[in-house]
């Protein structure tokens, strides 16, 4: 059983925001090995009063009011928060035993280190989705990178002070695409009221991605962050030297450098089926 937090800035549901943060929630929620012992919010997506406004009606949505849900920092360098508290003072009560999935501006974490220089230390683990190791190009435009860039000295903390640290890029989560058709039919082929859910809060996404990237589809970034959490055995670990500056952080660029000032994980998805079947699977576990 891994006890997590899951620092994220969830915006399912708002029209023309992205939906895997929540998706990644309820994937957590569906892991019969995933103990959520709280869920922290930050900004990156939307503001954070947004973000927590919205999650807090989604774990009504979803019958889960039970967990601790926690407002974070509301902007670059907003280092007081009911977050951060939370996560330190979780972090000594869980030593050596929490888990963090962290899908958002680095705010949070990058506060309870301030908070608490044997923060780190006292996580077991840090799975981040964020940062690029080259342009995100697509058909339309170029995405910028959003979560490390967001509070780049916070996320320079993490990923140099850090241990255990593994970073979900973007350019990895473009390896598997959710297609529209496929994404649609399983989902309504399904008798569960969460696929029901889902589908009902999800389904513009396709346009959105269509029209602002030339995506036929969308990519499921924050999930594959969760899905490396719970099941490392269906990824690559890749293991590397890495130059960490805050300089390259504005823009979320991770330097492969040796030798270089940390080392991280960048992790690969081994097979396409194998892991959308563990999505859906897990997504459809979750009883509503």
């Amino acid at each position: 059983m891994k006890r997590i937090i899951y620092d994220c800035d969830n915006t399912f549901g708002i029209k023309d925001c992205d939906v895997d943060d929540g998706l990644a929630l309820i994937y957590l929620l569906g892991s019969k090995e995933a103990e959520l012992l709280g869920v922290s919010t930050t900004y990156g997506n939307n503001r954070t009063d947004v973000v927590f406004e919205n999650t807090k009606r989604m774990l009504r949505d979803l019958g889960r009011t039970d967990i601790p849900l926690k407002k974070g920092g509301l902007s670059k360098g907003d280092y007081n928060s009911e977050a951060a508290d939370f996560l330190v003072e979780t972090a000594q009560h869980f030593k050596g035993e929490l888990s963090i999935l962290a899908t958002g501006s680095m705010t949070n974490l990058g506060a309870a280190y301030k908070k608490d220089r044997n923060f780190f230390k006292n996580v077991k683990e840090i799975v981040m989705m964020g940062g690029i190791t080259s342009p995100l190009v697509f058909e339309k435009k170029i995405m910028d990178e959003l979560n490390l860039s967001c509070d780049p000295e916070a996320s320079e903390d993490i990923l140099i002070n850090g241990k255990n640290v593994s970073v979900i890029t973007g350019n990895n989560c473009t390896k598997v695409l959710f297609e529209k058709s496929e994404y649609r039919k399983i989902l309504m082929d399904s008798d569960k009221k969460i696929a029901s859910y889902i589908l009902s809060e999800t389904d513009s996404y396709f346009s959105y991605n269509d029209d602002c990237y030339g995506i036929k589809g969308f990519y499921n970034w924050d999930v594959t962050a969760a899905v490396y959490l719970m099941h490392p055995e269906l990824f690559y670990d890749r293991i590397g030297s890495f130059n960490i500056i805050t300089d390259d952080l504005n823009t979320g660029f991770l330097r492969r450098e040796n030798p270089g000032n940390c080392m991280l994980n960048l992790p690969e998805v081994k097979e396409t089926a194998s892991f959308k079947d563990s999505i859906y699977k897990t997504w459809f576990g979750v009883e509503v």
